[in-house]
């Protein structure tokens, strides 16, 4: 609202812009960490739903190893280019980018740590025999 009184009455604002596309990353970033926690993303479960309990279980086994495995690997490589985009600043309100994209590797380690926590779960259910 604030923008658009300053578009049309006065003069552009551009912080608004930067700021808000900023707050998009972090809010999607750790909305999808929130989001995790309670598994409540959106699935298509159409051959899921269709298959035994216990062969549920070793499909979420098999899917969240592939994706612990591709986040374990990206974790150090986007470390280090958060960490090289240390020196470049925003333009407007000359917020380093690494704070900009720092949420990313906050998304990573979570979501590496609830991956391996629904990993050992599954294997524990297995164990007990559980559907």
């Amino acid at each position: 609202m604030l923008e658009i009184f300053y578009r049309y009455f006065l003069v552009p604002l551009t912080w608004t812009l930067e700021f808000t596309l900023i707050a998009f990353i972090w809010v999607t970033l750790l909305g999808a960490c929130f989001a995790q926690r309670d598994s409540s993303h959106v699935m298509f479960t159409m051959i899921y739903d269709k298959v035994k309990p216990r062969t549920q279980i070793w499909m979420r086994i098999v899917g969240n190893t592939l994706v612990f495995i591709a986040f374990s690997i990206s974790l150090y490589p986007t470390y280090r280019y958060i960490n090289f985009m240390s020196f470049k600043k925003s333009d407007v309100l000359k917020i380093p980018m690494s704070i900009a994209f720092s949420p990313y590797i906050v998304f990573l380690i979570i979501m590496i740590g609830r991956l391996g926590y629904d990993i050992v779960t599954d294997f524990k259910k297995l164990n007990r025999g559980e559907n």
